[in-house]
């Protein structure tokens, strides 16, 4: 199997990088092995316009790796990542859950570049999904709607102004505007509308999106939450939010939130204390 890739030649910052076309040849010394669960980094597509993995995509792998064991019990049906940029998320899931029979992965991308970006790693990987160029899921959240059992997000998050958001380029896939909220806000707006009753959404947040905020606007539609994973980097904190339905509405009492495994953690038994303190956060 041939897979043509970008490769950047010469170091970060110098003046001699620059990109040439090569062929890939991945042969069956470098195909994964059946037990491995997330991407390999060496066979992740790049293109200079395409995030590539970084802290926020390894915590989002270490979060839905984390959870595997409760994935592979909810046996979604439909998967979806939304803003699939190198194709690393997605890859990743679909070779953690490639166990499961009759589970469809669909990846979005408002960037053409990622789509071919994500196709190439997914080829690489030799594991399939559906692949779209979407806004969101423009286009096709009337063919999910109700449907999604596992959504994941890692948004354009870091805060800027507002005209930066969607100009294109790699900018698209950090610039969220105001508290770098705008398009996670545009998502939050969607996600009752696509996930299923037994649905569970993941989300990449930073302190200077108020995750605190986030989890009690979703309360507010009736969803219950915790946060998967929190990792400090040297330039942000980041949190992985878990979300799903609460069928009796007790996400409204957030004072013992319970897992959809009816299981209460120390994380989840402790949510109150730390989104009191996400709210407070003011970034500075």
């Amino acid at each position: 199997m041939d897979v043509a890739l970008d490769v950047v030649e010469g170091q970060p910052g110098s003046s001699n990088v620059r990109l040439v076309n090569a062929e890939y040849k991945v042969n069956k010394s470098l195909l994964l092995p059946p037990e491995r669960r997330s991407a390999d980094i060496r066979l992740v597509a790049r293109h200079t316009d395409v995030y590539e993995p970084c802290d926020d995509s390894y915590a989002l792998v270490d979060a839905l790796l984390a959870d595997r064991a409760n994935l592979c019990e909810l046996h979604p049906s439909i998967c979806l990542e939304v803003g699939c940029g190198s194709g690393y998320v997605i890859t990743s899931l679909a070779l953690m859950l490639s166990d499961l029979k009759d589970t469809r992965f669909i990846a979005t991308d408002i960037s053409k570049s990622a789509v071919e970006t994500t196709r190439l790693t997914l080829e690489a990987h030799n594991v399939n999904a559906d692949v779209l160029v979407a806004d969101l899921v423009s286009g096709i959240d009337t063919h999910l709607a109700g449907a999604v059992d596992l959504l994941v997000f890692n948004p354009p998050y870091v805060p800027t102004p507002d005209d930066e958001v969607g100009i294109g380029g790699i900018a698209s896939a950090w610039a969220g505007g105001h508290k770098g909220r705008i398009v996670i806000d545009c998502m939050l707006e969607i996600v009752d509308s696509i996930l299923s009753p037994k649905g569970w959404f993941y989300l990449v947040t930073v302190a200077a999106n108020c995750p605190g905020e986030i989890c009690q606007i979703m309360r507010r539609k009736g969803f219950a939450s915790r946060i998967a994973i929190q990792r400090s980097t040297e330039e942000e904190s980041l949190h992985v939010l878990k979300f799903w339905r609460d069928a009796s509405n007790e996400a409204s009492d957030s004072s013992n939130p319970v897992s959809p495994s009816g299981r209460t953690s120390f994380m989840q038994r402790s949510l109150p204390h730390h989104l009191s303190r996400l709210v407070s956060f003011k970034p500075t």
